[in-house]
């Protein structure tokens, strides 16, 4: 150490920090054989075919994870399973061809063991993929783990938590995509016998650590080698042993493992620095540290790691959860989920407040509208009313210009057409009310002089006759032969006066007809007529709509 120069220095704490403790000396040899190369080092010691650039100023999720707890365990680098890569290759060659039968025996006795439910020996034959070279690789990170955890299952004989709960009872709320889930133990299984193994979660490392990171959870992550001496039995012991399983799942731990044959499990064991197989760890949601600022967010923590068969006992583990682990981080997460629910809450009032304030704004809009609608209707009802009063007074108006223009008629008529009276036809007229006049029309009167005379009977008593015009309102009339043509070529005949005559009984109707004398209608001396007022509504020429006539019986 001290004739180290200052990059040696630094590619040795480097190569330290990820070998985790160890011989010193034996650390600067490697280096030294490789010319200081941390990279070369790093293939060397672990036999990665596949280089892995070790860049200690650029953020990797290894970065992201902060050591906590290293006391439980001793990482140390077993080389019993490693060797040259060109012999290694050979060797691999070699042995694929001779495993072809043994492979055929082994599949036999699998489907024979998980018929009788007994535990799958581990044997050299028995695995189709005995070194890390055979493994086939799948882009697949999720496929990889289910079918880890079915070979899990066929080698101990145990079934997985997830599949044996289906009539378990369950408690605990879980909120949107959450993958929170509380288990009773033991789970419900078909035999009493039956091992059963932690609920393993199916997903990436990187989705276990976000998943802490979101839910407050903490995980644990195991890690596997099949060529290790102690693999088989620390499958068997610690992952069915029930008070292990059972702390795991009443905590709601997320549980991840792999073996390190797969990529998968591999990029795990170098971000947590396993160097010691079998290896667990614990992760959880922890403050940071280190001088951070009182604001910072929690990270994803390494809580404690466990190496070799020694420190991965089912009573060292649980040991270690129940007396340090569960006690030290639970106030935290307890605080942080209660932080989450919090929020969780306050995001739903929030909403509920959004939709309360939409609906309010959604009823005031409606109110608003249909104001404005009941206004324009209002609007339109009364420019309607306007409009129908102005019409009203319109016609009201017309009416009493055209009841003036007749009673002008009515007056010129008795000042300058009214024929006087004459031996001849002696009539009786009954006017509307109880009025009644008689006169004598000589026998070449018109019928048009009858209609002038009773109609100068419509003449109020207070307007004089020499207060009558002596020219026609309208038109040259000076005679009633003229009156005829001027009626003939104003209206449809009897409608200019407004009313018919007719006889009382039997009742004949006496209609107006241009020059037609009295005698030719069929009049008789001494007759009593009935004047009958016409009570359909005028058109603006004069004509009428229909055939109404109101009589003194009426």
């Amino acid at each position: 150490m001290d004739g180290l120069q200052g990059p040696q220095i630094e590619a040795l704490q480097q190569l330290q920090s990820i070998l985790g403790p160890h011989d010193t000396e034996f650390v600067v040899s490697v280096l030294e054989s490789v010319s200081w190369d941390v990279q070369k080092a790093t293939d060397l010691l672990f036999d990665n075919e596949i280089p892995k650039v070790i860049a200690p100023t650029r953020a990797t999720p290894m970065e992201q994870l902060e050591l906590d707890d290293n006391e439980d365990s001793s990482p140390t680098i077993r080389h019993s399973h490693r060797g040259q890569g060109s012999s290694r290759s050979n060797w691999s060659f070699l042995w694929s061809l001779l495993a072809v039968p043994l492979h055929l025996v082994s599949g036999v006795l699998r489907f024979v063991f998980n018929v009788l439910r007994i535990p799958i020996p581990s044997l050299p034959f028995m695995t189709t993929n005995s070194y890390h070279s055979h493994r086939p690789t799948s882009p697949d990170s999720r496929s990889i783990t289910q079918r880890w955890v079915q070979q899990l299952e066929e080698e101990t004989g145990a079934c997985s938590a997830k599949r044996s709960m289906a009539n378990a009872v369950t408690t605990g709320f879980e909120a949107g995509p959450s993958t929170a889930r509380r288990h009773t133990y033991p789970p419900a299984a078909s035999d009493d016998n039956q091992k059963i193994l932690a609920d393993f979660f199916d997903g990436t490392y990187e989705e276990v650590l976000d998943i802490c990171q979101r839910e407050g959870r903490i995980a644990c992550v195991v890690l596997v080698s099949a060529e290790h001496d102690d693999d088989a039995d620390f499958k068997r012991s610690t992952l069915t042993d029930a008070a292990f399983v059972k702390i795991l799942l009443d905590n709601d731990f997320i549980v991840w493992g792999g073996d390190i044959r797969d990529k998968a499990a591999w990029d795990a064991s170098q971000k947590l620095q396993a160097t010691t197989y079998p290896f667990v760890a614990f992760l959880a949601l922890q403050p940071r540290r280190h001088g951070a600022p009182s604001g910072a967010s929690p990270v994803v923590t390494t809580l404690s790691r466990h190496q070799g068969r020694a420190a991965t006992t089912a009573s060292v583990l649980i040991d270690h959860l129940n007396t340090q682990l569960l006690p030290r981080v639970t106030p935290f997460l307890v605080r942080f989920k209660t932080m989450l629910q919090d929020r969780d809450r306050d995001r739903r009032i929030r909403e509920e407040q959004d939709r309360a304030f939409r609906e309010t704004a959604r009823r005031d809009r409606e109110a608003i509208e249909m104001r404005v609608r009941q206004e324009k209707e209002e609007e339109e009802r009364v420019r309607q009313h306007a409009e129908d009063v102005k019409r009203k007074q319109e016609d009201s108006a017309r009416q009493k210009h055209q009841a003036g223009i007749r009673m002008e008629w009515r007056k010129f008529m008795r000042n300058r057409l009214l024929l006087p009276e004459a031996r001849g036809l002696r009539l009786a007229v009954k006017l509307p009310g109880n009025g009644r006049v008689v006169r004598s029309f000589p026998p070449s009167a018109t019928l048009t002089a009858l209609y002038a005379f009773v109609d100068s009977q419509l003449i109020p008593s207070t307007s004089r006759p020499e207060d009558d015009p002596s020219q026609a309102p309208d038109g040259v009339v000076n005679d009633i032969p003229q009156l005829d043509s001027y009626i003939q070529s104003r209206t449809a005949g009897h409608a200019w006066w407004g009313f018919t005559l007719a006889s009382a009984y039997p009742r004949r109707e006496f209609r107006w007809k241009a020059n037609v004398s009295l005698t030719e209608t069929g009049l008789r001396d001494g007759e009593q007529i009935v004047m009958e007022l016409i009570t359909g509504r005028e058109s603006s020429n004069g004509q009428i709509s229909d055939d109404e006539y109101e009589s003194e019986s009426d």
